[in-house]
């Protein structure tokens, strides 16, 4: 009985760093908040109150971030809740990244003069295909769980770059990852392939999740803990077997590489980004990205930096594969969605060619590219998947390229702001696209990776292809007739597309303020 008094007497509450820690508390506890407001408040007043509520707690989180950064702070970051989040300089970049981001495509998501009503189902019970199904896509209302589903995974994210242990990390996967589950099946307009788009999407989650999770148990078999930097310190000496260390980090890195849709783990990224409401599609594609390789960055920096040539000729190769489905299968689309799609695996693997440059000092000069990298990629997707929200037909958007055709007789604005976008995508100075990619490839020659570089300077010359196709499609083709319309877009969609576009340029003219903070402090070991 003394002994147990004893130990009980020795167990101290965790020291929690409120400031620190203060935009990720005031996004979860806004999602919870907002759950609380879906039940309670009639459903006329949801929609207002959802989308105040959800742009306000983006706006504080910043506010918060900004007060936390421009504080008196340990310069190598902190560890608060027992270690298990990490708020360092690389942190609070990505958590400012994913707000930005996040605001975004809110803004896409809460619009509904686009799509009457909103791009989501009104009634999300009603069975696709029927008579009360075409009815409900004609009413004005929207399913507004969305808002706290968006703001949930949001929280999920900004806890998943932050998370300095692998445990924390995968509970943070798993709360980013389920609501967009959801999210992908909610679409108003052919909802039988956006609910396709949904199962395949949490199908091949589930079996990333299983992969990330039996590599968690292997690495603690390893380690005999789940902390990076326990990992960190196993890995550089130790007399257990290897093979515990390198099979579970080959199942981490599985999991990981599906959520940030690396080829050849992009089985889903297509039919998802096709099936899914634009709005979540612009959202996965900007934040979801943003997370997975925060991740990466933290893993393989922090607990793996001392095997890093065991490892680094195997994500070689997946980089390789990765930038070659991207660039070939993106030529033979035939859909805008599912061409930026194959474009989003091209530009994972450019990604991860910044992951992997680490120096044999230990220097990692492609965090901070990276990172860059991760920022102009997004408002340069959210902005492109606003447009495609524009143009349609009878039964939606039109997203099949032949309905582009002599896009810029019609709306030569819109065509002329699709094709800056789409030049940003293929790296062309002046974008922030040609910025993001100079720092990243300099970091990998830098770090020695110069024949990757090479491959990836012709992968870029291909995808490039796709790109100017669908500029000399809008320019140089004749409209059809009974062609699709430009719809005028409502304040939100306006907001969302000129943020997109503005950055995406000044990023690629003045980038040395967002490089400089980027490349401040490192992540905490």
């Amino acid at each position: 009985m003394n002994l147990l008094v004893a130990q009980a007497q020795t167990i101290e509450a965790p020291e929690i760093d409120y400031g620190a820690i203060a935009p990720l508390l005031i996004v979860l506890g806004a999602a919870c908040v907002s759950v609380l407001l879906e039940a309670l408040l009639p459903k006329h007043q949801r929609w207002a109150v959802q989308l105040v509520l959800t742009l306000v707690t983006l706006v504080g989180a910043v506010g918060a971030l900004i007060v936390y950064a421009t504080s008196e702070r340990p310069e190598q970051g902190v560890a608060t809740l027992a270690g298990a989040i990490a708020v360092d300089s690389p942190a609070l970049f990505l958590w400012a990244t994913l707000l930005v981001l996040g605001f975004g495509s809110v803004l896409l998501i809460a619009d509904r003069s686009v799509e009457p009503g909103g791009a989501f189902v009104a009634q999300a019970a009603i069975r696709p295909g029927t008579v009360q199904d075409r009815a409900q896509a004609t009413k004005t209302g929207m399913q507004t769980e969305v808002f706290p589903l968006t703001l949930f995974a949001l929280g999920g994210m900004m806890t998943f770059v932050a998370s300095n242990d692998l445990l924390t990390m995968f509970i943070a996967l798993e709360v980013l990852s389920l609501p967009l589950y959801l999210l992908c099946g909610l679409a108003r307009r052919r909802r039988l392939l956006s609910q396709e788009a949904a199962v395949k999407y949490f199908l091949l989650g589930a079996f990333a999740s299983a992969f990330f999770l039996y590599g968690v148990a292997l690495l603690y078999g390893y380690a005999g803990s789940v902390k990076l930097s326990a990992i960190a310190t196993a890995a550089g000496g130790t007399d257990r077997s290897d093979t515990l260390l390198f099979a579970g980090f080959g199942l981490l890195v599985v999991g990981l590489l599906f959520k940030a849709a690396v080829g050849p783990f992009h089985a889903w990224t297509p039919d998802v980004y096709q099936g899914a409401p634009t709005p979540v599609t612009a959202f996965m594609a900007a934040c979801t990205k943003v997370a997975a390789f925060g991740g990466i960055l933290r893993v393989l920096t922090v607990a793996f930096e001392n095997t890093q040539w065991e490892w680094r000729g195997v994500l070689y190769g997946v980089a390789v594969v990765s930038m070659v489905i991207g660039a070939i299968l993106g030529l033979t689309q035939t859909d805008v969605k599912r061409m930026i799609a194959y474009s989003s695996v091209a530009h994972a693997g450019f990604l991860l060619i910044g992951s992997i440059a680490l120096t044999p000092e230990g220097d990692a000069p492609g965090v901070s590219a990276t990172m860059f990298y991760l920022l102009a990629y997004g408002f340069t997707t959210i902005a492109a998947f606003g447009i495609v929200s524009l143009v349609r037909n009878s039964d939606g958007e039109a997203t099949h390229l032949s309905q582009w055709a002599g896009l810029a007789k019609r709306s030569p604005i819109v065509a002329a702001v699709f094709t800056f976008l789409l030049l940003a995508l293929a790296g062309i100075p002046l974008t922030s696209g040609f910025i993001g990619k100079f720092v990243v490839f300099s970091a990998a020659i830098e770090a020695g990776l110069t024949p990757l570089v090479v491959i990836a300077l012709v992968a870029s010359a291909v995808a490039a292809f796709f790109y100017l196709r669908v500029i000399v499609l809008m320019y140089f083709s004749d409209p059809a007739p009974d062609g699709p319309t430009v719809t005028v877009p409502g304040a939100f969609t306006t907001i969302a597309i000129t943020l997109g576009a503005v950055v995406t340029l000044v990023l690629g003219l003045w980038p040395t303020f967002v490089l400089d903070w980027a490349g401040t402090g490192s992540f905490l070991s």
